[in-house]
């Protein structure tokens, strides 16, 4: 428990960092001229980029049975990559250090969620993951309210927001001496020296297709913020859209602990159903409404979503995987979700500046797609007594 809270207070911190940026981003982006295919290249090559370092790094740390250099670098890669932000005179520059701060998520995120599964009791992995989530999301909270107050007691520019996130992703660092090593050198020793994905079982590989379908679909939050930004004028395109942004980070920190919680009585598989369909809930309710307080109820939604999905995938994918390649199956399940964030985010951009509603019908397809492979998937395992 004590690993997971050290690196619950790294992310908390470096998530607080993230947030004071990305709130203001889609703002930024539009202030320099990007449009929603914009958003939609800088929301999917931020996830798609570090996609392939996701496996690496977790098939190597489970290869040298060493955690911890991963994860110290990825966080540090990030801190650093703030900064530059400030030094961006257009949208693709932002595009480009954006990519370069998700390279050090790529480095980190397999390595760490690999450390904290091995931290805890396999039938409390959901509690365990919904733990870090919850540091990860308050973080995000904090970060959100602190830009939400810079923007309106303070006059600075929006880019010296950039230079205040980098001096606390820098502080994100600081516990990560004080956390346990968890790899184990004698079980990398008997890996393969090339990766290889037969080891994961036939049940984490047709899981592992169902979330790639769902995150193909499961396009940014950039876009919701984006869509208020543009219903909500007369002066409130800047503060409206990040309060709504931190109601939705809210929403997500009262319930990561308890969906995780739930997980573990009811079902992993049953909470992640549940949350597949509630974001074709809330994509509908994107189409259809477009008041203020409609936006409330869609955005707490929209955190109830990443919470019953956002923990629990990762929980999942590591109790289906053998111990000695839970980095690398965590690795293998970012990679391929995250690869499909670059296809996904163009495809919701290019649909955007047709009209914003084909994005959240799409959006919903693809939902509706996922629940019905995730039903099949249950039913299947369901006759082998393996849900």
């Amino acid at each position: 428990m004590n690993n997971i809270i050290l690196l619950g207070f790294v992310s908390l911190i470096n998530d607080l960092s993230s947030k004071i940026i990305l709130p203001i981003l889609p703002l930024y982006i539009s202030q320099l001229g990007g449009t929603g295919i914009a958003i939609g290249l800088l929301s999917g090559l931020r996830e798609s980029a570090s996609s392939l370092l996701k496996v690496i790094s977790g098939y190597w740390s489970d290869k040298l049975g060493k955690r911890k250099p991963f994860v110290f670098w990825g966080y540090f890669v990030s801190a650093i990559s703030k900064f530059l932000f400030y030094l961006a005179g257009s949208w693709p520059a932002i595009v480009l250090f954006r990519v370069l701060e998700r390279t050090g998520k790529g480095l980190r995120s397999a390595p760490r969620d690999a450390m904290i599964s091995a931290s805890a009791q396999k039938e409390r992995s959901g509690r365990a993951f919904g733990i870090h989530r919850a540091f990860d999301t308050g973080g995000a909270v904090l970060g959100s309210i602190a830009v939400l107050l810079i923007l309106l007691f303070t006059g600075i520019e929006l880019k010296t927001i950039f230079i205040i996130a980098g001096v606390i992703a820098m502080l994100a660092l600081a516990p990560l001496p004080f956390t346990r090593e968890t790899g184990s050198s004698q079980k990398a020793s008997k890996m393969r020296l090339m990766i290889s994905f037969k080891q994961l079982s036939k049940k984490l590989k047709f899981f592992i297709v169902i979330a790639t379908l769902f995150a193909l679909g499961n396009f940014s939050w950039m876009f919701f913020v984006y869509k208020t930004q543009q219903l909500f004028t007369n002066g409130q395109e800047f503060v409206l859209p990040v309060a709504l942004y931190i109601i939705y980070n809210l929403s997500y920190l009262l319930l990561a602990v308890p969906s995780g919680m739930l997980a573990d009585k009811i079902g992993k598989s049953n909470v992640l159903m549940m949350g597949y369909g509630l974001f074709g809930l809330v994509t509908a309710g994107f189409i259809v409404f477009k008041s203020l307080p409609a936006m409330i109820v869609l955005f707490l939604l929209y955190g109830v979503m990443f919470a019953f999905v956002e923990a629990n995938e990762r929980a999942y994918v590591s109790d289906l995987a053998a111990e000695e390649y839970k980095g690398t199956a965590l690795g293998t399940f970012y990679t391929l979700t995250t690869l499909v964030a670059l296809p996904s985010g163009l495809m919701a951009g290019f649909l955007y500046d047709l009209n914003s509603s084909y994005t959240f019908m799409y959006g919903l397809a693809v939902s509706v797609l996922a629940v019905m492979l995730f039903a099949i998937y249950k039913t299947r395992y369901r006759r082998q007594g393996n849900v």
